[in-house]
């Protein structure tokens, strides 16, 4: 099983991230942002992942730094899990209904990041995450896994359908990218020769 522990620890956050690729969809996520933990677990779950997070960030100041600093150690995590990228999909997409809401992500474990948001939510909150982080988590993610991420919610009218539809096709997204392809065995998914 390809698993990857990162500790993240700066002036704003504590960070430890525990991730199996080949899981069964279990957490244990206590980031101090009950609606952001609810988005992770989802991402776990349609992933297929299995996911520790502790963070213990400056809550007090603001969630800015909690959020980032969790979407860049769990980049990290993702890029230590699957090693030389070897083998593996490489880039994945997928499109998920939630009810009225239609949300697309796609992946590229390409070792170059970037990442694409198209979120455009009239709400400040959702639940109690504020909701212009979501952008800096992907971002964040983006970074540390160097990899492209392009997230977008084609129309949806609820604020928590759009944030829930866009996590769950991240973690599916995600899932394929990692997954391995027997056919390419130990070679790598690149004409460069390097990713």
């Amino acid at each position: 099983m390809r698993r990857a522990r990162i500790d993240r620890h700066t002036a704003e956050t504590q960070i430890t991230i525990r991730l199996g690729i080949e899981g069964r969809g279990s957490y244990q996520i206590r980031t101090g942002i009950r609606f952001f933990d609810h988005m992770l677990e989802l991402t776990t779950k349609h992933g297929g992942f299995d996911l520790r997070i502790e963070a213990d960030g400056d809550l007090d100041v603001d969630q800015h730094h909690t959020v980032e600093d969790v979407g860049i150690a769990l980049g990290e995590a993702v890029a230590k899990a699957i090693g030389s990228r070897r083998g593996i999909n490489r880039a994945g997409y997928f499109v998920m209904p939630m009810d009225e809401t239609l949300s697309v992500a796609a992946i590229d474990l390409s070792g170059r990041p970037h990442a694409v948001v198209d979120l455009r939510l009239r709400v400040h909150h959702v639940g109690d995450l504020q909701s212009e982080l979501i952008q800096d988590f992907f971002e964040g993610f983006a970074q540390g896994a160097r990899a492209n991420v392009h997230v977008k919610v084609l129309y949806g009218r609820s604020s928590h359908h759009q944030v829930e539809a866009l996590f769950k096709a991240f973690g599916r997204a995600l899932r394929v990218a990692c997954d391995k392809d027997p056919r390419m065995a130990k070679r790598l998914p690149s004409t460069k020769g390097l990713l």
